[in-house]
């Protein structure tokens, strides 16, 4: 300490203040390079090809597109809540212009000892402040609801776009470029509403306030005052805004992370059974633990670079401006020939001194708080980039356009043939009682061919069992079947996709009634409609042997959580009375009888008959063979064969 007290000595304190503020702007430049060399190893490991995050004329068009889905019309209820917002900034500028002035009118009256006029400017004080405290309150609740009303219309909007055919299967299946729609859809959308309706209040207050400040100061110490300050935003904005670049593409960054963090926790509970049975928990673990590394090496980046931008923030925005409003409102009271201060007393001067000062110092706080908007707006373009980007997917993707990165398999015995290949390139025919395949490629959207010319023929009645190994296509005939890939090529002729009915391995159990897994995915509206009566649904599920789960509930409006309560063979017989509610006119039954013994599967492959619905099932069951009349084989090397199944076979099956 001694040392210390000795080095700073008169001679010495200003040599080691300067040496002081060098090392913290050295340090501060030093952090800044580590953070911009981080930010730029880790855009290396994303695609080149990515929306800009910078504020420019393209985040001004994108932002101007999205506010237009918020704020559809004139008179609409978000209009009137940006109008009420502006009446009550305009209302709070004046408020505050008020209390600068009576409060410097107050302590006039304090120092100038006058309990007279002390005792009426603070009775007119107690009098405003009920209409200042409503002014604030109706400030909060307008931007309160238009944050929830900006979200409540880009949610609708997006989820109209989202669940729009199978644009919500197209996203993770055929489109690689949306990591995650789930949080893009949530959590950015309301952090996007939330920044836009902030940015509208921190822009708008202090540019109302520059304006009336400037008015008044005009009067008071002349143009040139407000003239220095409006120049020094303009200088002060252009640095700042350069400086703060890098922060919209950190944001995007942060977002990505934030929702591959959130992918691999919610894997984990999806998959905790098969997981636990693996014993994977110290695995998982691992997982877990190198994304969250990822996400706060980011953050902590994040979190250096705005110490880094905000320290000269601080000094450009605040302390530089505070030194220029001193250096304004100095130089009309310390001229002494200044014409309105000739014959002004020294309680005026004083009086007048303290309005000028402290509106001046009001206006450059508005003026640093726009410049610092700058720092929102470079978040916020961020946002943007990311709402843009999955609004262009779901657009593309409505109007039958997709991007995948193309991984290509070759040699092995699962070797694929690949050529160039056209989504969307074949033609699809909707006819009642017939499915038809006519020269059509069976690929993958990634460009691998399964087989390369399929043809074949099945009316109603005519079931068909489709067999071959793993991997030799048998999904992927129902996925071009299903329109969920698309066909690449050749004809297909098939019913309405209402009329083509999906029976996976493991139900699908949605949230609610015991009724609504019956007659899922309609409601109870469109049962009634059909004229469907509860009785005729008990009749299904006594047709799969079910009745009793209707008696333990007691009731089928009872809510469970069926994916748990009902057992393996339960939600497959489930989804058997599923199929018989709707009578397509085709089934596709993948091995959604695993877990069913013979005489229920018999029973419900003879009633499937008896309705009229015809099915294409996959299985390994040869006991299946006897209610089917054709095989579609697949050998998974590109080769399929396509025969009627003899009684011969049948006998050597059973």
């Amino acid at each position: 300490m001694a040392a210390i007290s000795k080095y700073f000595t008169a001679k010495n304190c200003t040599v080691a203040g300067a040496t002081i503020v060098l090392e913290i702007v050295f340090f501060v430049v030093a952090e800044f390079t580590v953070v911009s060399n981080a930010l730029n190893s880790e855009i290396s490991e994303f695609p080149a090809k990515k929306e800009r995050t910078v504020v420019d004329k393209v985040f001004f068009a994108r932002i101007l597109k999205i506010v237009k889905i918020m704020v559809p019309g004139v008179f609409c209820k978000e209009s009137g809540y940006c109008l009420l917002i502006a009446a009550m900034l305009v209302a709070r500028t004046y408020c505050d212009v008020w209390m600068i002035q009576n409060g410097t009118m107050i302590e006039s009256a304090i120092i100038g000892r006058s309990t007279k006029d002390f005792k009426r400017l603070l009775f007119n004080f107690i009098k405003v402040m009920p209409f200042i405290s409503l002014v604030n309150n109706f400030l909060k609740l307008g931007l309160n609801e238009l944050k929830l009303c900006c979200r409540v219309r880009l949610t609708k909007h997006l989820y109209d776009e989202y669940l729009q055919g199978y644009t919500y299967y197209k996203i993770g299946n055929l489109d690689n470029r949306i990591g995650n729609p789930d949080q893009l859809l949530t959590q950015d959308v309301e952090r996007f509403c939330n920044s836009v309706v902030d940015l509208y209040s921190n822009i708008s207050k202090p540019l109302l306030d520059i304006g009336l400040y400037i008015f008044k100061l005009t009067s008071a110490i002349g143009p040139q005052g407000p003239a220095c300050m409006i120049g020094y935003l303009v200088f002060s904005g252009l640095i700042l805004t350069r400086l703060r670049r890098p922060i919209g593409k950190m944001t995007v960054m942060e977002q990505r992370y934030e929702g591959e963090y959130r992918f691999v926790n919610s894997r984990l509970i999806t998959n905790s059974e098969e997981i636990a049975f693996y014993n994977g928990n110290l695995r998982e673990k691992q997982t877990i633990h190198s994304t969250f590394q990822k996400l706060v090496d980011h953050l902590h980046n994040f979190i250096v670079f705005r110490f880094s931008t905000g320290f000269v923030d601080s000094i450009i925005a605040k302390y530089i401006a505070t030194v220029v409003g001193y250096l304004v409102v100095s130089r009309p009271f310390l001229n002494h020939t200044h014409p309105r201060h000739l014959r002004s007393t020294h309680a005026e001067l004083l009086e007048d001194y303290y309005q000028s000062g402290r509106m001046l110092l009001s206006m450059s706080q508005a003026l640093g708080r726009i410049v610092l908007a700058g720092r929102e707006m470079s978040r916020l373009s961020g946002f943007t980039a990311r709402i843009t980007e999955i609004m262009k997917v779901l657009k593309e993707l409505n109007s039958g356009k997709y991007e995948r990165t193309m991984v290509s398999q070759q040699g092995g015995r699962g070797a694929r043939y690949r050529i160039t290949l056209v989504p969307g390139s074949g033609e699809i025919i909707h006819k009642d009682n017939i499915i038809k395949f006519e020269h059509t490629p069976l690929a993958t959207p990634n460009g691998d061919i399964l087989i390369k010319d399929l043809s074949f023929e099945v009316t109603s009645g005519t079931n068909v069992l489709v067999c071959g190994p793993n991997g030799c296509g048998k999904s992927s005939l129902f996925r071009v079947l299903g329109e969920l890939w698309p066909l690449f090529g050749g004809r297909l002729t098939k019913p309405e996709r209402g009329k083509l009915f999906y029976v996976p391995q493991r139900p699908y159990m949605t949230l609610g009634s015991l009724r609504d897994q019956v007659i899922y995915p309609d409601t109870v509206e469109d049962q009634r409609r059909k004229g469907t009566f509860d009785k005729v649904l008990k009749e299904y599920l006594d047709n799969v042997q079910l009745g009793h789960i209707l008696e333990r509930e007691g009731s089928w409006d009872t809510v469970q959580d069926w994916m748990d309560v009902l057992s393996g063979g339960e939600k497959q017989r489930m989804a058997m009375a599923r199929l018989f509610y709707h009578k397509p006119q085709f089934a596709i039954l993948d091995e959604c009888t695993s877990a069913v013994s013979v005489d229920v599967e018999d029973f419900i492959y003879s009633h499937c008959r008896t309705v009229g619905i015809t099915l294409f099932t996959v299985s390994h069951r040869k006991s299946l063979w006897k209610h089917h009349e054709y095989y579609l084989h697949m050998d998974g090397r590109g080769n399929y064969e396509f025969k009627a199944i003899t009684q011969e076979a049948i006998a050597f099956g059973s």
